[in-house]
């Protein structure tokens, strides 16, 4: 009973990239792909952040517009300067990140700008509202500095909130310094009483260092939930980038299984399933390929192989290996099917065509034109993984597997282009198989390597 192995060597080498990703993540330096990945994450986020710093910004506007002025002798309004700064700014920021511009350097710039303009704002309310300066340190415009510096966690990105929070600290700090620095007039300085200080332009200093603190701390808890995202964000896209990998060296089916799988895949584990192999070979291909250059060669097997494939998967098939110009396939294996042996029969019919055509597109481009034959069996066979601890690979053992290969190599002595048996064109028609054009059997025929004389079924003349 012979064997196929899929995709040889595919594990491991996705195995060895997850691996250099995490060594040179260790080391400060990303992969180029995941390093890509990321910065087009943070781009949305850029394009998030803008987008709510514009409906704050709009926010601020709306409230201003309908809260009622309790001031009118100020020749100019600092608020509507302050708002329409930050307006304008936020749109500057919005059409950047859509263009796909987002240089640390501005990005930093920028979180620097937005607490700039929110504390101007804060400040100007002393000015809008004729007020001493300790006026403008109750705002609760204030509770808008959470909003900006949890924005910034939208990038995942530690630095940027850690600029945010420092930003935000610093400028209070100045906020309160220049409300001492004007406090000088009775009513207006520095108390310890609580209800004094709610009820009068008093300064309570214990009560501003709160809010710092509250900043600081937030920022700090941003900053340490943000470096663990991180990490977590960069092993899931390795992970991805890993996913990705798989689906290149085996059948998406397969691949699917290996990552959702509750269970961790060992050597030695195997599922018996019902299914179909189909085997498929170019006619002729070796002597053709001896004589040709290596590019031409290789395009011409991408562009068999983009064929055949497409009409195998649209069957449900599934790749397990590409052998020089051959291709076997399977139904029901990786993903077990009740109807697996007519999609078999099926695909082939089809193959057939795309065969045909691309002979025929050969032909017409001044090319050899080229045969491709087919063959198919169903019954019981293994799937599972075989190796040891550092190497997997995915086999299917079986007597479908060894009979397809015997069929195709049988087409050439019985001058047809696709075979099956009997049994397992039997077993298609059970299963809701009708074959488009009347089938030729051939009973009790020799087929090199079986043991017995077999009942064959010509598919494909």
């Amino acid at each position: 009973m012979a064997e196929k192995v899929l995709a040889a060597g595919g594990v491991d080498r996705t195995k060895a990239r997850a691996k250099a990703g995490w060594g040179r993540l260790r080391q400060g330096e990303l992969p180029p792909r995941v390093a890509a990945a990321i910065r087009g994450h943070q781009l949305q986020s850029e394009i998030l952040i803008a987008w709510a710093q514009l409906l704050v910004g709009a926010t601020w506007a709306v409230l201003y517009a309908v809260a009622p002025k309790t001031a009118t002798a100020a020749m100019i309004e600092p608020v509507p300067l302050a708002l329409g700064s930050y307006l304008l700014f936020s749109i500057l920021r919005l059409i950047l990140a859509y263009r796909g511009f987002a240089a640390t350097w501005f990005l930093s710039l920028s979180v620097l700008v937005d607490m700039a303009i929110l504390m101007s704002l804060i400040w100007s309310f002393h000015i809008q509202y004729e007020q001493p300066a300790s006026f403008y340190l109750k705002a609760p415009t204030l509770l808008y500095v959470f909003i900006f510096i949890s924005l910034r966690a939208l990038r995942v990105s530690a630095g940027f909130v850690l600029l945010s929070g420092g930003a935000a600290a610093l400028g209070w700090l100045i906020m309160l310094f220049y409300a001492l620095a004007t406090s000088a007039e009775p009513n207006m300085g520095v108390t310890r009483d609580y209800i004094a200080y709610m009820t009068s332009n008093m300064i309570l200093i214990g009560a501003e260092f709160d809010k710092i603190i509250a900043i600081l701390l937030t920022t700090a808890i941003l900053a340490i939930a943000l470096w663990r995202a991180r990490r977590l964000l960069l092993q899931s896209v390795i992970e991805g980038q890993a996913h990705q990998d798989l689906e290149r060296f085996f059948a998406p089916e397969i691949a699917h299984q290996i990552v959702t799988s509750e269970t961790r895949i060992e050597a030695g584990h195997g599922e018996i399933r019902q299914a179909a192999v189909l085997d498929c070979d170019i006619r002729g291909f070796t002597p053709l390929a001896m004589g040709m250059d290596p590019g031409a060669l290789m395009t011409l097997l991408a562009d068999y192989q983009s064929r055949m494939v497409t009409v195998i998967q649209a069957h449900g098939g599934s790749i397990d290996k590409f052998m020089g110009d051959g291709i076997m396939a399977t139904f029901g294996a990786a993903v077990p099917t009740e109807t697996y042996a007519a999609d078999a029969l099926r695909c082939i019919e089809d193959l057939g065509r795309a065969a045909d055509e691309w002979r025929n597109q050969r032909l017409a481009d001044g090319q050899v034109p080229l045969a491709v034959g087919f063959a198919a069996a169903a019954g019981p066979l293994v799937f599972g993984a075989v190796g040891d601890v550092e190497r997997l690979e995915f086999t299917v053992i079986g007597e479908p597997v060894n009979l397809a290969a015997k069929l195709e190599k049988t087409n050439k002595a019985e001058a047809v282009t696709a075979l099956t048996t009997a049994p397992t064109l039997a077993l298609a028609q059970a299963q809701g198989y009708q074959p488009q054009t009347p089938l030729e059997k051939r009973p009790a025929r020799a087929v090199e390597g079986a043991g017995e004389p077999l009942d064959l079924v010509v598919l494909l003349p």
